[in-house]
């Protein structure tokens, strides 16, 4: 930002009037043009270094202070500083060395001890920071040369040792350290933030909300100008800019960690109105953990973006450790095995410094999949028998510490066993995928089978053992014994249940002669809509249009083609509604079924419904024009053309087929 001209004599003055209103940015032009005259003023560097700090731009604010440390070498202050900003910018190395020589002064002996132990801390070295935290509270206590001068030097290494504490999983005693480090200080954001972090490493959600809400409310409260919660509302603001304020405020920490939480309780909406809710800023002034969980929160809706944000991060240092396993998982998951492989090999050196055993092994299983099925069968069933042996000991001392009357320890115990099984069930589901795809449904049954004695509570096996149950086409009855127990409960909100689920049971009701319940299941689902519908008009909804197409698809497969397709053109209407991507899809199949059949003369059909499938044709053109017909992957280098990737294009060449069969013209 441009300053605008000095009177003469007004100088000082206007640049502590910048910075004192906040205004470092213009502050930063004025003083640096200055600087142009006078490069080698104390007083212009030392304020440029105070403005570039305040602006977070740490590298710049480092080289201020370089350069007032060596004009300046008996204030070592300075040195302090630069060090103190090498280590906010990153540069960990740089920050340690120019750290050193304050070791040997009394007067900042503490206070570079400290930032040593930051630096360690943020490289990963816990034993050196640990080692370094001790010696600055040993030193405090023994009255020494580091000895803290106010109760507030003292509480700020009780902070470090929380810090450690929590590394090391010792998410309680962190804590406690933290409220002690709050009573001496008064209420601070930061801290605050710091509880609930340990909370949430503790799955204790709701104090952790209670501890996000408080820092969130005294930033709405305290700092009206950081605009919380306006863009979610629609509003257009300005950018609040990285200030000192801002991160001192902790609200971009608390509405991160509240879109972990809510994300982690499935809340998938809440989680993304938690990163608008927070303070404005532009793109390029996101913090690396931002832009990751915008990445992640969004990757059904926006994942292509989601993809380049990680991959941005990924060749940032330093980037959220988390980056690393998500993108690889994440990869895997829209079948990119390619891109994993090649990721896990450039980046082999952070292999074994942020995927742990588990995820390594099961990343490595997956990608060989691809090539070899066999052996990634094997390697999948090490893993599980593993997982195995670690629940049944896990199960053990759960019914241990229930004979003893143990409370803590069958808290743990539980606690530990649902995370070993959280582990055990993608592994699983793996295994099961792989004969899955081979169309081997017995025998991904044996699999689910051998292991009913971890997951028979698990929603997402019993979901899974019903999908195969069905797929075997001679076991409808016990597939519907696993999927009524999931539609039962939510039937008070029916339409929580996914579509294919209530396809699926319709058709298994109609297949084993229970239509009355089918048709109760249907009726259920459509006053579900109408409420919805009701109570929020512009929301399409397309439950009950899936089970009907499902239906419909399996009269088709049964040949009786005048019913199915009737039963899946009524189940677009109103087409302005139903009609979709996915509905579509399954719309067309029949259709292409019905054709091929129809050119091999294998079945006759009337001419009026000859007539309705052309005039449904001819409503999925008018109303398909700017429906994908197909939804691209989000990686993929060769597009199709737009004007042929469209409802309006496929359902006029499936009319041209028609016509061309039946011999009419149009």
């Amino acid at each position: 930002m441009e300053a605008a001209p000095v009177p003469d004599g007004q100088y000082t003055a206007v640049v502590y009037g910048l910075i004192g209103g906040g205004r470092c940015g213009e502050a930063v032009s004025l003083l640096s043009r200055e600087l142009q005259k006078s490069c080698r003023s104390r007083g212009g560097l030392s304020l440029l270094g105070y403005c570039h700090y305040q602006l977070q731009d740490f590298a710049a604010a480092a080289e201020c202070y370089e350069q007032l440390a060596a004009l300046h070498p008996e204030l070592d202050a300075y040195r302090l500083y630069q060090a103190q900003a090498l280590y906010k910018a990153g540069l960990y190395a740089e920050a340690l060395r120019a750290a050193s020589p304050l070791l040997d002064l009394p007067a900042y002996q503490g206070r570079a001890l400290r930032l040593q132990a930051a630096i360690h801390y943020a490289q990963g070295d816990l034993p050196a920071a640990k080692s370094l935290v001790e010696e600055a509270l040993t030193a405090a206590a023994d009255g020494g040369p580091a000895a803290a001068e106010d109760p507030s030097e003292r509480a700020d290494a009780e902070i470090n040792l929380g810090c450690l504490l929590y590394r090391q999983g010792r998410h309680e005693e962190a804590s406690g350290k933290f409220a002690g480090a709050m009573q001496v200080l008064g209420y601070c954001p930061e801290l605050s933030y710091n509880m609930a972090l340990c909370c949430y490493a503790a799955k204790q959600y709701a104090p952790a909300l209670k501890h996000i809400s408080d820092i969130i409310e005294r930033g709405i409260h305290q700092h009206p100008e950081l605009s919380v919660g306006m863009t979610t509302e629609g509003i257009d603001v300005r950018s609040v800019g990285n200030t000192l304020l801002l991160h001192r405020t902790a609200l971009v920490e608390a509405f991160n960690l509240k879109a972990a939480i809510e994300y982690q309780l499935r809340n998938l909406k809440a989680a993304q109105e938690a990163l608008t809710d927070m303070p404005p800023r532009a793109e390029e002034e996101l913090d690396p953990v931002t832009l990751h969980n915008q990445a992640l929160m969004n990757m059904d809706s926006q994942p292509t973006e989601g993809f380049e944000k990680l991959q941005f991060l990924l060749l940032q240092n330093p980037c959220p450790p988390e980056t690393f396993g998500n993108l690889l998982l994440l990869y895997c998951k829209h079948q990119y095995y390619d891109l994993a492989a090649d990721v896990l090999a450039e980046n082999a050196h952070l292999t074994y410094k942020l995927l742990t055993p588990y995820l390594y092994n099961f990343l490595d299983a997956i990608i060989t999949c691809q090539t070899a099925p066999e052996e990634a069968f094997h390697k999948l069933d090490d893993s599980a028998g593993t997982l195995t042996e670690q629940l049944r000991k896990l199960a053990k001392q759960v019914q241990e510490a229930r004979q003893n009357w143990d409370d803590e320890a069958v808290k743990k115990a539980v606690n530990e066993y649902d995370e070993t099984l959280d582990k055990y069930v993608p592994v699983l589901m793996a295994q099961a995928k792989i004969y899955w795809d081979m169309k081997n449904y017995t025998m991904v049954e044996k699999i689910f089978r051998k292991s009913v004695e971890f997951c028979n509570e698990h929603e997402v096996w019993k979901l899974n053992v019903a999908h195969v149950l069905f797929m075997q086409e001679n076991k409808y009855k016990e597939a519907i014994s696993f999927y009524e127990p999931i539609v039962k409960k939510h039937y008070d909100n029916i339409l929580h249940v996914s579509a294919i689920v209530l396809a699926n049971l319709c058709v298994s009701y109609i297949l084993t002669s229970q239509n009355e319940d089918a048709e109760e299941l249907m009726r259920k689902i459509e006053k579900g809509e109408e409420q919805l519908s009701y109570d929020n008009p512009d929301k399409n909804i397309y439950h009950l249009c899936i089970v009907n197409l499902v239906i419909g698809t399996l009269y088709c497969v049964k040949g009786n083609y005048d019913f199915g397709i009737s039963r899946v053109i009524k189940s677009l209407e109103p087409y302005n509604k139903k009609l979709s991507t996915d509905t579509w899809y399954y719309a067309k199949r029949c259709f292409l079924s019905l054709l091929e059949n129809m050119s091999k003369h294998m079945i006759m059909l009337r001419d009026s419904v000859i007539q309705e499938c052309v005039q449904f044709l001819k409503q999925c053109e008018l109303y398909g024009r700017n429906i994908p017909a197909v939804i691209e992957q989000p990686l993929e280098e060769k597009r199709m053309h737009s004007g042929k990737n469209t409802v309006t294009y496929e359902a006029r060449l499936l009319r041209a087929l028609m016509y061309k069969i039946v011999g009419w013209t149009a």
